[in-house]
């Protein structure tokens, strides 16, 4: 018997993955998941879905901006990488020069630049010419709103591995120069992130989304892997990944604060 619950219907006294009104393939793929281990999954319909399911232990797979009106009130505890983590690392394991800074000082860019949110998308991750061409403020963004300046580079392909606890669980690759081509997870992908996780994983939540790929250079024949990117695991497409496990990690990231291990609490975003 499904889980999911009819409108208006009472949801039972159980763990609940609520997921985002916006049917994707990582949705219904987890919601499968969630199913299949015993989980009541529910949609996210407006302020009464939140009512029905407050004081019970929920999960959420969805973005950032309903996450914000949800936090609170369904008592979640959502995690995410510190916003400079990429900037920090080692430039052995991002292969470029990466600054966090502000919106404000991007604007003043003079050349190319790859310009992104350290997690959301409020402003479109790309190469921008130069800072003239970045938004300027909106309903989201504004000038003190915190972006990553890194040197452009060519990933070759990129992989998405779901980590919990410092192991990688599953992945895949999503990408080949920049285009949609998911494809299983390689050992090489594998490798290089365990060799990253050694050396920094304390600096990391407990679970997490990992993108990595081999940089395309013309002018080195050598394969040199890179950090592309942490992401949120609960707003994370699974690509080729086992579902079953990207749940495991999805679960971790996004629940019950009252479950926060002591170690997470730094990570939890802040959604007021």
């Amino acid at each position: 018997m499904s889980g999911r619950t009819a409108p208006g219907r009472a949801l039972p006294e159980d763990r609940v993955l609520l997921t985002a009104a916006q049917r994707t393939s990582t949705t219904v793929l987890l919601a499968e998941a969630a199913e299949r281990r015993g989980l009541t999954t529910a949609v996210l319909g407006g302020p009464e879905t939140v009512e029905r399911l407050a004081g019970r232990p929920v999960h959420w797979y969805g973005g950032p901006l309903a996450a914000a009106g949800l936090a609170a009130p369904l008592g979640l505890a959502l995690l995410e990488p510190e916003d400079d983590w990429l900037a920090r690392l080692p430039e052995e394991f991002t292969r470029r020069r990466i600054e966090l800074t502000t919106l404000a000082e991007a604007w003043t860019l003079r050349h190319p630049a790859f310009v992104k949110p350290p997690a959301d998308k409020s402003i479109p991750p790309a190469v921008y010419p130069d800072g003239s061409r970045l938004p300027r403020t909106g309903e989201r963004i504004g000038p003190d709103t915190p972006v990553l300046v890194s040197d452009p580079v060519t990933f070759a392909a990129e992989y998405r591995l779901f980590v919990r606890d410092g192991e990688v669980l599953t992945g895949s690759r999503y990408a080949r120069f920049g285009r949609l081509d998911p494809a299983p997870l390689t050992d090489a992908a594998t490798a290089f992130a365990r060799r990253l996780l050694d050396a920094v994983g304390d600096t990391l939540p407990s679970a997490v989304a990992l993108d990595v790929g081999p940089l395309a250079d013309p002018y080195d024949p050598a394969e040199h892997w890179a950090v592309v990117e942490a992401n949120l695991p609960w707003f994370a497409h699974c690509y080729a990944a086992d579902p079953e496990r990207v749940l495991d990690v999805v679960l971790r990231a996004a629940g019950p604060a009252a479950e926060l291990a002591e170690a997470d609490r730094r990570f939890v975003r802040t959604t007021g």
